[in-house]
């Protein structure tokens, strides 16, 4: 008998921002396993009758835990059971979740894909940054600020960004922040243009620090800041101040 994965984005960190379907599948499941991003208030929904366990990851482990997630997968829904693959944000934006599809169908398990709120979005909403604005951005760019290691080159070209898009968002960029504002001036990017760091967005431990993408760099090292962040760089930074309603 075999039974189903879902992948399930458990959206940002409020978890009041889950999706109905999400929730409603964290009460079914026979077993949960989920990211060091999905937030207490999201695991505190969990049957207390409902077994889950933890597969990570933590900044700077090695990526090679995604086999041991891919066999718990397989192994809990070759034994029937409804499997919740608790994943924060949204499976399909830097969440693996294309590469878990991918591996469930060439296992022959049945899956079906959940989507989320990406903290991208849900951070800057909370922050009241519009990420596109009539005035200021008809484009938003979503990038990773950390590549698979195994590249051999970056493929990210931060100098065409800096004049093809008008607002990016960028994802798990803070140990590279220096390098992705200099590549950004390199391409021709103001270096008054404002940018928001934005740290445990939507949740209790919300906070920000805003610069721009010539001294963002200097102010975020000079508070400690750690991860997980977002950093929104582009005009729409600068209506947080406007517009932040937290």
């Amino acid at each position: 008998m075999t039974g189903k994965v879902y992948l399930v984005g458990a959206g940002p960190g409020d978890a009041q921002l889950l999706t109905l379907r999400a929730a409603k599948l964290i009460q079914q499941a026979d077993i949960i396993l989920y990211d060091r991003l999905v937030d207490e208030s999201v695991l505190d929904m969990i049957p207390d009758d409902t077994e889950k366990v933890y597969v990570g990851r933590a900044v700077g482990d090695d990526t090679t835990h995604q086999y041991g997630t891919n066999d718990l997968m397989r192994q809990y829904a070759d034994s029937g059971k409804q499997v919740v693959r608790l994943k924060g944000g949204d499976p399909g934006i830097f969440g693996r979740g294309g590469e878990e599809a991918q591996f469930l169908r060439q296992s022959g398990i049945p899956y079906e894909i959940v989507p989320g709120i990406t903290s991208g979005v849900g951070s800057a909403a909370y922050s009241g940054i519009p990420l596109t604005h009539r005035a200021y951005a008809s484009s938003v760019a979503f990038v990773t600020g950390h590549e698979d290691t195994t590249k051999n080159t970056e493929t990210v070209q931060w100098r065409l960004l800096a004049r093809s898009v008008d607002t990016i968002v960028v994802m798990m960029g803070l140990s590279r922040i220096r390098h992705i504002c200099d590549e950004l001036i390199r391409g021709g990017m103001s270096p008054d243009m404002p940018v928001v760091v934005i740290r445990y967005g939507t949740t209790r431990h919300h906070a920000i620090w805003e610069g721009t993408i010539q001294t963002i760099s200097d102010i975020v090292e000079s508070q400690n800041v750690r991860p997980p962040v977002n950093i929104i760089i582009g005009q729409v930074a600068s209506l947080h101040r406007s517009l932040g309603w937290r």
